[in-house]
């Protein structure tokens, strides 16, 4: 079942309008059923937007009333936690190319390990912002637009810029 419902998300789902047009006709109620079906978890409340691509959707885990973003890609294993909102856009990467021994072109010295991506609960991710695998963004954290985030997120913070660095914290 979970392979005919990846067929039907990416042939047909992945393409229809997004979740705020008028012209929607269920497109989100459509992709968030199919994507229960795809990922490890996967809100009855969750929004998976036009155009998000999740490879093969293994070990993502999307919370209560969150959601990939427009236009989004994405890797697991990634956790995202409840009331998380994502812009356009948006990059998280769990695995790297190798790069290791200069004796070898990197193209044949395949991925690195996977490092899973964790994103608590009540996290604002801004338009066009990456993601680098191992990253633990903490709950209530907002990530500016456009940001590359490299490192663990504090709980509460504001990040922004390449690399990311804290601007303030929101308590």
């Amino acid at each position: 079942m979970r392979w005919i419902c990846l067929a039907l998300y990416y042939f047909i789902a992945r393409h229809l309008p997004t979740s705020d047009a008028w012209y929607a006709l269920g497109s989100k109620q459509i992709r968030r059923r199919l994507c229960r079906y795809i990922f490890s978890y996967a809100s009855p409340s969750c929004n998976i937007e036009h155009g998000a691509f999740f490879g093969s959707g293994k070990d993502i885990i999307i919370g209560d009333r969150s959601g990939l973003g427009l236009n989004s890609r994405v890797q697991g294993p990634l956790t995202i936690g409840k009331n998380v909102m994502m812009g356009p856009d948006v990059l998280i990467y769990t695995r790297n190319h190798r790069i290791e021994d200069t004796t070898v072109p990197m193209i044949d010295q395949g991925d690195g390990d996977t490092r899973p991506v964790v994103i608590e609960d009540d996290v604002w991710i801004g338009a066009r912002v990456i993601i680098l695998p191992g990253v633990r963004i903490g709950a209530g954290a907002v990530i500016g637009a456009g940001a590359v985030v490299t490192k663990e997120v504090a709980p509460y913070s504001v990040v922004g810029g390449n690399p990311a660095k804290t601007i303030k914290m929101r308590q």
